[in-house]
């Protein structure tokens, strides 16, 4: 009887909410069992949130709706974003996300409304939100090649930024960590891979969320400054180099070459992906780009990439300052980068992580890709935005 009971929906809370919606024009989509508000809304006039600009909100009363939730949140800061987790009864799960559009923010939240009391006896837990964004994808066959998984996970999934692979004692086959964009591209992925794999190359894989090492700091990491401060006015990429569109501005399959790296390389059994000719023999030209995705340009050399581009804008070539962070639980060694380049006026930092390898110098050659591409893909986002 009562699990009857909570089921029951408070119809006078019903229409307040659909009282504040009409009064309020506020706009909320439901998807995936929940209630969105914004991302960014209407009124949004800010650059779009980094890491730790999210709260997790838990113990809210099945009948409360966002038009006490999102006056609540809004009284600390302009919501970027709001997620009340629904019910197909109509009520609420008892748990929402709320971004705003900086960590400080997200703060200040925590401190003023964990244990805020929306009716007594119901007090509300205010956390900061995990945001996991690596996925572990398993049981892929002993000949996968890292940069074609890379490809492969391009045409399927948004937000693929890169791919390390892992295997051993204890490991079935080999196991691919890949880091996304975001939480959500991460979580889109994490609904589709599994029955994708199996329909394009009849492979059987196993996907689970990755834990990562938890930065100690309050404050994001360096890679997450906004993208204006990222790319200073001399760095341009030109559009013979950069001409394709942002791949999440288009249905992913045409993000990556059509065959899908030759059907997973005849599903990670046949031949690699062949390399396009270059015009000068063993040397590659900036024409050898023109007309391929950014993406594949990536996964075949991002530092060659990265120095053609500068020598084509005019400026200098890129100085590489690399420094081991830490180890991780996981297996990865974390680094620290910085890359200067002549005639621009700030550097580009950030943190990458990579699996150890058999010498000092293969390691630091793996931090130096990495790195590399993560300045490549920041030039490609702002030559699309701005």
């Amino acid at each position: 009887m009562e699990n009857k009971q909570s089921q029951v929906l408070n119809l006078e809370r019903v229409q307040a909410l659909e009282t504040w919606l009409k009064t309020t024009n506020t706009k909320l989509i439901q998807v995936n069992g929940q209630r969105k508000y914004g991302g960014p809304p209407e009124v949004w006039d800010g650059p779009t949130p980094g890491a730790r600009c999210e709260v997790f909100i838990s113990q809210i009363p099945r009948d409360t709706y966002e038009d006490l939730l999102i006056p609540l949140f809004s009284s600390v800061g302009p919501l970027w974003e709001f997620r009340l987790m629904m019910n197909f009864s109509g009520q609420n799960r008892g748990f929402a996300y709320a971004k705003y559009g900086s960590p400080a923010v997200a703060t200040e939240a925590i401190r003023l409304l964990h244990g805020h009391m929306l009716e007594p006896g119901s007090s509300l837990n205010v956390h900061r939100s995990t945001e996991k964004r690596h996925l572990c994808i398993g049981d892929l066959p002993v000949s996968t090649k890292q940069e074609e998984l890379l490809q492969v996970l391009r045409v399927l999934a948004e937000g693929v930024e890169r791919v390390s692979l892992k295997a051993g004692p204890g490991i079935d086959g080999v196991s691919a960590i890949v880091a996304f964009s975001s939480h959500h591209a991460a979580s889109m992925a994490k609904k589709v891979l599994v029955e994708a794999f199996k329909k394009q190359f009849a492979l059987n894989i196993s996907i689970k969320w990755q834990s990562t090492v938890k930065p100690n700091s309050e404050e994001p990491p360096p890679s997450h400054k906004p993208s204006k401060s990222l790319l200073p006015s001399p760095l341009k990429a030109p559009r013979h180099i950069l001409n394709t569109p942002q791949p999440s501005a288009q249905p992913p399959h045409l993000a990556c070459p059509p065959s899908a790296a030759l059907g997973f390389c005849r599903a990670v059994g046949g031949p690699t992906t062949p390399q396009q000719p270059s015009p000068q023999g063993s040397s590659t030209s900036l024409s050898s780009y023109q007309g391929h995705p950014v993406s594949a340009a990536f996964s075949s050399s991002p530092v060659m990439l990265l120095r053609k581009l500068c020598e084509a804008t005019g400026v200098g070539q890129p100085h590489y300052e690399l420094y081991y962070s830490h180890a991780g639980h996981d297996g990865f060694l974390y680094f620290t980068y910085k890359v200067c380049i002549p005639g621009v006026t700030e550097a580009f930092e950030g943190l990458v992580m990579i699996l150890p390898g058999h010498s000092a110098n293969s390691m630091l050659e793996e931090v130096r890709r990495a790195a590399s591409q993560e300045v490549l893909q920041r030039v490609y986002n702002h030559q699309l935005v701005y």
